[in-house]
């Protein structure tokens, strides 16, 4: 029994006739289906709590692969205009 259990088991009117009282029994089943509710929420919650860190982790990737991919991009693009520049630049050229 857990400790906050014993202490509302404990705090309950013991039966006047001396035997086990049958509210008493309803609340500590009452009290063992909320505690393994409770865990089994807790269980819930951190697997969200994992499963979201993942897909953060995820889109983070993601976004870094798009981002290297548009900055090669750009990069290419100033490469291009640098070389059309110096290839114009050229004595001779006329356009």
């Amino acid at each position: 029994m857990s400790m906050k259990r014993d202490v509302v088991v404990s705090s309950l009117p013991k039966p006047e006739n001396g035997g086990v009282d049958e509210s008493l029994k309803d609340v500590q089943w009452r009290l063992d289906r909320l505690e393994r509710q409770l865990q089994k929420l807790t269980e819930l919650v951190r697997d969200h709590a994992e499963d979201n860190d993942r897909l953060v982790r995820i889109v983070a990737e993601d976004r870094e692969m798009i981002r290297r991919e548009l900055l090669r991009k750009h990069h290419a693009k100033v490469r291009a205009r640098k070389h059309l520049r110096d290839v114009s630049s050229r004595p001779g050229f006329d356009s």
